[in-house]
């Protein structure tokens, strides 16, 4: 056999379990580019390495994230461009839905859903609508559906016993019907110093309206000890989830320090440090 032959066989061994692994990991891709993802795109600033993080952990999974092409621009659900281009350094390779539902808490919850869908934790997908009721996936595989009257839901078995990646995605376009910044601010823990920032972190303001950003990746200096951390969102009208650049450092952008005293400036909102939150 001669020798080219030979290493472009290996070759396609050694990329094809990472190639699938990328598309057991990140379901709704039809297709996959393991050199494109949020670890390959942005290195942490001189001085920092990347915290470490399980193999399979919620922080290994938003690392490895894919990306849309350099300088793709943020677009609503129905196609047209967000009207400010200024606030994002990357675009997510992920969908939007073609309805206005995946705003901004809602792109928190999908990215927390898809990575507990992918792992096979079927019963860790739960959140709370706003009326406080609770949408467990586990019930939803179940047939159960929820009939919502203002703040009163009631669940009846209207369906039948189904696992599948589209039974989900109609689970999730209800929970993002009916819950948002206020139920999820609930649901979470609070982070109470923010220099023990990890990947999966939310800054979130509960309200109507309120916000949801959340920590994609975070690096540590090797001598102070300080971290940084890398920050995704959607916003309204439901768009795109984006990596946002940081207003407040042209150096450090995207990175954004730990050390950000009493509030946080993001491009398009200001989160104090007690917002800090985590699953």
């Amino acid at each position: 056999m001669p020798k080219r032959t030979v290493v472009c066989i290996i070759c396609v061994i050694m990329l094809f379990p990472a190639m699938t692994a990328l598309g057991q990991e990140y379901v709704w891709l039809v297709d996959t580019n393991t050199a494109n993802t949020v670890q390959y795109r942005f290195a942490p600033p001189d001085g920092y390495s990347r915290l470490p993080v399980d193999t399979g952990s919620f922080g290994y999974w938003l690392r490895g994230l894919p990306l849309q092409t350099e300088g793709a621009p943020v677009r609503l659900f129905d196609g047209r461009e967000k009207q400010r281009q200024d606030v994002h350094a990357a675009v997510l390779k992920i969908d939007v839905g073609t309805h206005d539902l995946q705003q901004c808490a809602d792109a928190v919850i999908r990215l927390r859903a898809e990575y507990l869908y992918a792992d096979g934790v079927y019963d860790r997908i739960s959140f709370n609508f706003t009326s406080g009721d609770t949408a467990s996936f586990r019930d939803w595989i179940d047939g159960m559906r929820p009939t919502v009257n203002g703040n009163h839901v009631t669940w009846c078995q209207s369906a039948s016993v189904d696992s599948s990646y589209r039974t989900f995605r109609a689970y999730l376009a209800t929970v993002f019907m009916y819950a948002g910044s206020y139920s999820l601010n609930k649901q979470l823990k609070v982070v109470t110093d923010p220099h023990d920032i990890v990947s999966g972190d939310v800054l979130i303001e509960g309200g109507f309206p309120g916000h949801a950003v959340i920590v994609i990746d975070a690096a540590e200096n090797r001598i102070t000890g300080e971290r940084v951390f890398l920050l995704a969102q959607s916003y309204m009208p439901a768009q795109d989830i984006h990596i946002l650049k940081n207003p407040r450092d042209s150096v450090l952008s995207p990175w954004y320090n730990c050390d950000f005293g009493e509030v946080l400036v993001t491009p398009e909102w200001t989160f104090t440090r007690d917002q800090l939150k985590r699953f």
